[in-house]
């Protein structure tokens, strides 16, 4: 690399993103909602994220004369809970050897599946630059290893060029296809794909529900109450703990209202679920949801088919439905790869775990092979 590429420019590791300019940082993440200063400063002010969670901010930076050039969401981890991509097994093969493999350095959005940049530059020796510091980082720390989770395609090919393992993955993402109606999708269907999706939504009707949508800036105070009582409902019936807290919603409430949809289901005038997605003018991101009464069938028209609806209405292309579900698939979702990328410092596990990793990836290949055979859509 040049060094005069790199002149005057100052690497640094930041204990909070309070400590970044919001205005710079928001300039390099390019309108990428989840990415925002605004919502991993949420995470930050509210406990989400920081001390006693597991996850510590230490923002990785690069200035030029008092600017930020270079940047990159970076958390040490005491755990892998709210990940996404699981290296459990990995963990434990470094316990059982005697060493440590916690804590470990993440490049994440937290709690987000969400495939977007994590090399947040506009030119390529300052992205260089951040995969450098990164490496360092853990080398200078003794850390067990650094893990990048859902970089973009872009990123993904510097990250293998530098020698980073790679690991491939498998999501679901909804396309747009400049639908006018509903039904000009369902149209697009196989009849017993189109047929089932009818039937679902019938059920959801006859039971006198009614879904509306609430855009960030309509949400009230019991909106969002509502909201979170549901999600920490789908979090108890999991035998689980929710990650966010209620001061979360109400800091991006107020920080993040133009990217954020609430839909609200009622029955006989009676809130009965809540979902919640964020939004930008191409995608939007499906994130949570919960229900206080069952009703068959409401999952799958508050978190997918109102969520279609709504990208058809603003003319919105993508849809994120995020990590895990084959049944996606019957719903007009698509397969897409998703990879991370993985630095190991200890020699002999880097060996072990790329072997691991080349198996998993033939797996993961004959997978996604499969999933395109079950298309739903018509053939043509």
């Amino acid at each position: 690399m040049d060094a005069n590429l790199n002149k005057n420019k100052v690497v640094a590791v930041v204990g909070s993103i309070h400590n970044v300019n919001a205005r710079q940082w928001d300039a390099l993440a390019e309108g990428e909602p989840l990415l925002s200063h605004a919502f991993l400063s949420a995470l930050e002010t509210s406990a989400s994220v920081g001390k006693d969670t597991g996850w510590g901010p230490c923002i990785l930076t690069i200035t030029q004369e008092n600017q930020l050039i270079g940047a990159m969401p970076l958390y040490v981890k005491s755990h892998s809970y709210g990940e996404y991509v699981f290296d459990w097994a990995w963990a434990d093969v470094y316990e059982q050897s005697g060493l440590a493999y916690y804590p470990k350095l993440l490049s994440a959005i937290p709690f987000s599946p969400i495939t977007s940049t994590r090399l947040l530059a506009h030119d390529l020796a300052t992205q260089t630059m951040l995969i450098d510091a990164l490496e360092a980082v853990m080398t200078q720390h003794q850390l067990s290893s650094a893990h990048v989770l859902f970089p973009n395609e872009e990123e993904a090919t510097l990250f293998e060029q530098s020698g980073w393992m790679k690991r491939i993955g498998v999501q679901f993402r909804w396309e747009n296809k400049q639908y006018q109606t509903f039904d000009d999708f369902l149209q697009t269907l196989s009849h017993n794909k189109r047929k089932k999706i009818r039937q679902e939504r019938k059920k959801v009707a006859n039971a006198g529900v009614v879904s509306h949508f609430v855009k960030g800036k309509q949400a009230t105070e019991a909106d969002w109450d509502f909201f979170y009582e549901c999600y920490c409902n789908t979090y108890t019936e999991h035998r689980s703990s929710p990650y966010l807290t209620r001061a979360f919603f109400t800091e991006i409430s107020q920080s993040l209202s133009d990217h954020i949809l609430l839909i609200v289901a009622e029955q006989a005038g009676v809130k009965v679920a809540s979902s919640l997605c964020f939004y930008n003018a191409h995608t939007l991101y499906g994130r949570y949801w919960g229900a206080t009464t069952f009703v068959s069938g409401l999952h799958f028209e508050l978190c997918y088919y109102q969520a279609q609806q709504f990208c058809i209405n603003e003319n919105i292309q993508y849809f994120e439905g995020g990590a895990q579900g084959e049944h996606k698939l019957a719903r007009g979702f698509q397969p897409r790869p998703t990879c991370s990328f993985h630095k190991i410092a200890h020699p002999d596990f880097a060996r072990a775990i790329k072997d691991f990793l080349l198996r998993e990836s033939n797996g993961i290949a004959a997978y996604t092979n499969e999933l395109e055979e079950r298309t739903p859509f018509k053939a043509k």
